[in-house]
């Protein structure tokens, strides 16, 4: 047990539902706490009599929410201004160009909803970052309210019952449930990796289709001027024949009658 579970679990046991509230808001807004384990031990404790469980869903589930919209209008006032920047400036059209920008705000705003609900249980090391990611992409708050919400419920209610299940045994499925986690991340990034590759091969498969296109008008006017025609026009006896020039002993003009050397006649 790290040393963070054991002070967070200690608050809780001193201080109740208002500890368990604010170490979930904390870990919402973005710090690392183990908030998975710190809710498995919740529902042993309940599981024991010492809480009520839907009282701890109810802490938790607000306490998440609360905490993923502080980080949402973090990131929709400060990150989106700093994207808007880094589009303008010198310095971040090095890096990316500001119509890359509104390419990544356009795609996050498709397939948004889908990281915002995964990152609430699956992956909620991912959660913080998620949630200032969604404000800088200018993610409309009501879909990300509602796929949040759903999300944090999931996570809420899945170790609470687990926890309220196994009791004194929390912390075995904690470790289990720490593994499904770090397996379904690696999977995760796999995936990535592969769509990625993916794309990486379709583009260039279409530029090798846009160098083919090129060459082929060039091949085209090529082919027209076929090797027989070439050699015709190149061999000797099929070169064009030159007019005949007259021959010397036929004058196609006839001459003049010569005048003598007396005189005319009737002179």
């Amino acid at each position: 047990m790290s040393v963070f579970l054991t002070t967070i679990l200690t608050f809780f046991q001193s201080y109740g539902y208002p500890a368990l509230w604010v170490s979930i808001f904390i870990a919402a807004v973005g710090v690392p706490l183990p908030v998975a384990l710190v809710l498995l031990a919740a529902g042993a404790f309940a599981g024991l009599g010492d809480f009520n469980v839907f009282l701890l869903a109810l802490v938790s589930i607000t306490a998440s929410v609360a905490g993923d919209t502080v980080g949402y209008l973090v990131g929709r006032k400060w990150g989106s201004r700093a994207l808007d920047w880094l589009g303008r400036s010198r310095f971040g059209t090095r890096l990316f160009s500001p119509r890359a920008i509104v390419r990544s705000r356009e795609e996050f705003n498709r397939r948004g909803g889908w990281a915002v609900f995964l990152t609430r249980f699956l992956v909620a090391a991912l959660g913080g970052i998620t949630n200032l990611i969604a404000g800088s992409e200018l993610f409309p708050f009501r879909t990300f309210l509602a796929c949040d919400i759903a999300g944090e419920v999931i996570g809420a209610v899945l170790p609470l019952s687990l926890g309220y299940a196994f009791g004194t045994s929390w912390e075995d499925v904690g470790d289990i449930f720490s593994q499904f986690s770090l397996l379904f991340l690696a999977l995760l990034v796999a995936m990535l990796l592969f769509v990625r590759l993916l794309r990486y091969l379709r583009f260039a498969r279409s530029i090798k289709r846009m160098e083919a296109a090129r060459d082929i008008p060039a091949t085209k006017s090529a082919s027209r001027i076929s090797p027989t025609h070439v050699s015709h026009l190149s061999h000797p006896s099929h070169a064009p024949h030159a007019p005949h020039a007259p021959h010397p002993s036929i004058n196609p003009m006839i001459d003049p009658p010569t005048p003598s050397s007396g005189p005319l006649p009737g002179q």
